[in-house]
């Protein structure tokens, strides 16, 4: 079997973790990969710590559970930091996506991190600053295909642009293109 990707995705209800997954899997079906997409919730009410998981190939992919071992994980809320090990398990020589003010280094003293590559983002002020609303989904897309390029960031903004733009309004759609940019353009690494 080809390499697979798997990463294992953190954040609250409600900040568009479940679309981002969604919509990164739907961009792999359209470059012809194979993808598994899982939820995984708690309490079902906004603000409830979650995650999910993601697995990326170009063949198909015969597993079927919780990645305990990731290639990669991303956070979409800086507070979960302190509540759950985001980095448990995470592969050596494997990354982080992270929606936070502070830099790669700060994370990797902070948590005594070796070999992870560290990626970070202010993706609550860009969702803030485009869409008016602390939805950072988009903009960590962004980031994530700047650390990998899981799908072609192009695709992204197609996709982005084809689903959105039956139920929000002309400039609601630019305000996501435009955070899927900024989180692509803006991440820091380390």
């Amino acid at each position: 079997m080809e390499e697979i990707t798997e990463i294992r995705w953190h954040g609250r209800a409600g900040q568009g973790l479940i679309t981002a997954v969604e919509l990164l899997a739907e961009a792999a079906l359209a470059e012809n990969r194979y993808f598994e997409a899982t939820p995984e919730f708690g309490a079902e009410r906004t603000g409830a710590p979650m995650r999910a998981y993601s697995r990326f190939s170009d063949s198909p992919i015969t597993l079927h559970c919780p990645i305990l071992e990731p290639d990669g994980v991303v956070l979409f809320d800086p507070t979960l930091l302190g509540i759950v090990n985001v980095f448990e398990g995470l592969k050596p020589q494997g990354f982080a996506v992270l929606n936070t003010h502070l830099g790669p280094e700060a994370i990797k003293k902070q948590h005594s991190l070796q070999g992870i590559h560290i990626y970070t983002i202010n993706a609550t002020k860009i969702a803030m600053d485009a869409l008016g609303r602390n939805i950072p989904n988009v903009p960590m897309i962004g980031a994530l295909l700047r650390a990998r390029e899981i799908v072609r960031k192009d695709r992204m903004a197609d996709l982005l642009i084809n689903r959105l733009s039956s139920r929000l309004s002309k400039e609601a759609v630019q305000g996501n293109v435009a955070a899927l940019e900024k989180g692509y353009t803006e991440v820091e690494e380390g």
